[in-house]
This record gives structure tokens, C-alpha cells and sequence, in this order.
């Protein structure tokens, strides 16, 4: 039989686990966030994070430490290619343009490309950081011979004098990062969309 007299098992004031507590939510645990900061949802330590209060917290430079993209050149520069070429959702945007050389940031939408062009006087390097297409060249408008698949960590080279252009084949935005020597494109510029560009290599006799 039981005993008369056995103690409560919980304290009046909270309701006795009708389950059983290894398996439940803990309801002290200390919640993972200040109520100020917005819970990380990209943090794929997310999880970990609320089974383990005691987990490092995101902090709010890792939250929010965005590169603002803009043309730094000619002035020294130092920056996280990887980070800003995969933030970058323009078209085409300058990140540093010298009196040599200029670096431009691309994202071209799924199924487009950046269009069949040439650079007769000046060598182009294109690494890709994310995504897949597939990279032409050739002599002619008509003969490009030359064909490659190309994915997230591939550099591509245009010798001078190439007709050239760059397909996105995946299913996501490509995004990469191209080097003119010496410069192709005014400083500061940014081209939101292909059109956009298009219309103002138009207007510069590109």
C-alpha cells in the first residue's frame, strides 16, 4: 500500500510532469537569445543551441557584419573576397578599380548569362564562388570551340583578343568575381541588372 502521508511531488504552484521530463521541453532553461536580438534562423548551430544553453551565443558582429559594397579603389584595400562576391546580388558592381586593374563583383541569375563579348586589348581573370555554369571562347562570334564546366572555386582565363561568355547551367544565382587589367568599366559602377549594363556599354562604345 501506499504511504499516508507521501510528500507532494511538485510544489503547488507548477503542474506535475504528466510525461516524462528527459524527454520534454526544459522549461528553465535559459532562453538562447536577449529578447533584443533576432535568433540567427542561417546559424547552423541552431540546434545544438537549444538543446545546450550554455553554448556561445551568436554574437551581433557575426549577426550583422555585412562588407558594404562599393568601389574602395584606388586606395589600399584588404577584404573577404568569398564573403563579398556570395553577398553581392547585382548584376555587376566595381569593389576596387586602379589605374591597372580593376576587380568587379557579378551575379547572374539562373538560366541567364553574361552575354558574348570581347576585350582586344587586356587579359580577364573570373573565379567562381558559387554555383555552376559553363564557360565559352573562341575567335569568332560563331566558333566558340572552346567549352568548360565550371563550378564554386574554378578561375577561368580570357586571353586578350577571345570572344567569350559565361552561362549559369545551376539552380541558383552565380556569383563571382572578375579581374580587368587594366580596367574595363568607369569607377563606381554598378549595373543593378543585365540591361542596365548593356545600355551603358552602349553608351561607352563597349
Amino acid at each position: 500500500m501506499y504511504h499516508v502521508y507521501p510528500p507532494y511531488p511538485c510544489p503547488y504552484y507548477v503542474n506535475t510532469p504528466m510525461y516524462n521530463p528527459d524527454t520534454m521541453y526544459n522549461a528553465y532553461n535559459p532562453y538562447q537569445y536577449s529578447y533584443y536580438v533576432n535568433t540567427p534562423m542561417y546559424n547552423t548551430d541552431f540546434s545544438k543551441q537549444l538543446t545546450n544553453p550554455y553554448m556561445p551565443l551568436a554574437t551581433e558582429k557575426e549577426c550583422h557584419d555585412l562588407i558594404p559594397i562599393k568601389d574602395y579603389g584606388p586606395e589600399p584595400f584588404v577584404v573577404n573576397i568569398e564573403k563579398a562576391t556570395t553577398q553581392n546580388n547585382t548584376f555587376r558592381t566595381a569593389l576596387w578599380t586602379g589605374k591597372y586593374l580593376q576587380l568587379t563583383l557579378m551575379s547572374i541569375p539562373v538560366g541567364e548569362d553574361i552575354g558574348l563579348e570581347i576585350h582586344p586589348d587586356h587579359d580577364q581573370f573570373i573565379r567562381i564562388e558559387q554555383g555552376e555554369g559553363l564557360a565559352k571562347m573562341g575567335d569568332t562570334k560563331d566558333t566558340l570551340d572552346f567549352q568548360e564546366k565550371v563550378y564554386d572555386d574554378y578561375a577561368i582565363f580570357v586571353p586578350a583578343g577571345k570572344w567569350h561568355n559565361l552561362i549559369n547551367t545551376g539552380c541558383k544565382p552565380l556569383k563571382l568575381y572578375s579581374i580587368y587589367a587594366p580596367p574595363e568599366h568607369p569607377y563606381g559602377t554598378v549595373h543593378a541588372t543585365k540591361a542596365i549594363a548593356e545600355a551603358a556599354e552602349k553608351s561607352h562604345n563597349h
